[in-house]
């Protein structure tokens, strides 16, 4: 595998390409053109400034998060085949300059859902937290304003302003939008993109739905073993693949991690790996990487990942705040830091205790 960090752009991230490089063990980020438009075409120039800057740093790029996919392709508008057209000529220009992943998703509207983006832990410490009380209290509308107050000064992956200014508009073209139909428009999207994916090899990661529910009615299908293999088999291209994160679909107790991390063998091209603490089925919150700070056994996904030969770019993901940084919740430089160095260890004791 091949550790790495999530990098905004120097415009827009608090973290340095400079401290990245001093991670033990990390070599590449994953990174974005994070003031683009879902529907713009990313220009070989724009991507080549990005690929350059990270190179000039020691640092490689491991894969972009994300080319956002517009809602008319998820809603199936007439005008889909247009943004489809333009999703293509930005993969054709990553593949021009050699890069091979690109991270999506597929959810309406929201992007992963948070209601605290600063919940204090009893250390001290302050984390991303979900209730579902907290959303069943709210109308859609009031999402954003609820929690932008904790958002540091940042401009937050899912949260643009520009995107939530129309939230109220979106709900209602997504009214009577089924599962059904989300699958069928995913389908379309990929069908279309496959080709030049094979052309350029690069390998499609579809992140999951986060929380792995329905939230304020909207359809949600990427959320299960059994909805994840449903897609990777109806187009069934070894560039149709998965985005693993342990932390979305681990919102929902019911899904069994390692199990699904091996039944996806051959397909999850990237993993985020993070661990939840839950205090009731409704309410979790982030945790340090260690598996005794949450619920979840981060052996048990690490190894699987290794188990299944696994060779893609894997990130920490959703950090603390600790020890009095700002940054932009979830993806402050100290935590995560010290994820990865976590997540490198299990992996050196997986593989050293297989030989």
């Amino acid at each position: 595998m091949e550790m790495t960090l999530r990098w905004y752009g120097s415009k827009f991230d608090t973290v340095t390409l400079e401290q990245i490089r001093q991670i033990p063990g990390v070599h590449g980020v994953i990174t974005t053109l994070y003031d683009t438009q879902p529907g713009e075409v990313w220009s070989r120039e724009r991507i080549r400034a990005l690929k350059d800057e990270v190179e000039a740093a020691g640092l490689s790029i491991a894969g972009i998060e994300s080319v956002n996919v517009h809602e008319e392709i998820k809603l199936g508008k007439p005008s889909r085949d247009e943004l489809i057209d333009n999703y293509i000529e930005t993969l054709k220009n990553l593949g021009e300059e050699d890069i091979h992943l690109v991270c999506y998703n597929f959810m309406p509207v929201f992007d992963w859902t948070r209601t605290e983006l600063a919940r204090k832990r009893p250390d001290g410490s302050t984390v991303l937290a979900y209730t579902q009380k907290a959303v069943d209290d709210l109308v859609p509308e009031e999402m954003f304003g609820s929690i932008s107050g904790d958002m540091n000064g940042t401009v937050m992956p899912g949260w643009e302003p520009e995107r939530m200014a129309h939230v109220k508009e979106l709900f209602d073209e997504y009214k009577g939008v089924t599962s059904e139909d989300l699958f069928e428009n995913l389908k379309y999207f990929l069908e279309r993109i496959m080709p030049v994916c094979n052309e350029y090899d690069i390998n499609m990661a579809i992140h999951p739905d986060d929380p792995a529910w329905s939230v304020f009615g909207l359809p949600r299908i990427i959320i299960n073993k059994e909805n994840i293999l449903r897609m990777v088999k109806m187009v069934d291209d070894p560039h149709n693949g998965v985005t693993f994160c342990s932390g979305s679909y681990g919102t929902n107790p019911d899904n069994d991690l390692p199990d699904m991390i091996r039944s996806l063998k051959g397909r999850i091209h990237f993993a985020h790996v993070r661990n939840l603490k839950f205090n009731s089925r409704d309410d979790f919150e982030e945790a340090a990487h260690l598996s005794s700070d949450g619920s979840f056994d981060m052996y048990e996904i690490v190894k699987a990942l290794y188990d299944i030969g696994f060779d893609g770019p894997i990130r920490p993901d959703h950090g603390r705040m600790i020890w009095g940084e700002k940054a932009m919740p979830g993806y402050g430089l100290y935590d995560r830091a010290l994820g990865a160095a976590y997540i490198n260890g299990l992996w050196e004791a997986i593989e050293k205790a297989d030989k």
